[in-house]
């Protein structure tokens, strides 16, 4: 008996990991430095600046103002256009459950 490919493992680099089908974002298995190239949807993307583990990588184009798909959920909208490999993170996100605030100096 033979086994199917894992579909993430054909079409995403192996240390990212889609956590449900309908995700614009992967999750970093381990740290991929900048410059490091990896496999996104079945191309390669050259990684513009490190990508911690545990944090997001956007699996395709994503525009300003549309939701940050993960878990199969929206957890934010992206405030600005996110192309496939980049990193997505508090400077191109904005939550939708974490209310901002504005650090006012000692109090």
């Amino acid at each position: 008996m033979t086994e199917k490919p894992d579909a993430n493992a054909v079409l995403n680099d192996r240390r990212l990991l889609l956590l449900s089908p309908r995700d614009n974002v992967a999750a970093a298995r381990q740290t991929i430095a900048a410059g490091e190239r990896i496999l996104i949807a079945g191309q390669l993307v050259t990684v513009a600046q490190d990508i911690p583990s545990g944090h997001k990588v956007a699996v395709r184009p994503i525009a300003a103002g549309e939701k940050i798909i993960k878990y199969g959920a929206p957890i934010g909208s992206a405030t600005r256009d996110i192309a496939p490999g980049q990193y997505v993170h508090t400077h191109n996100i904005k939550s939708d459950y974490l209310p901002t605030y504005t650090q006012r100096g000692p109090v």
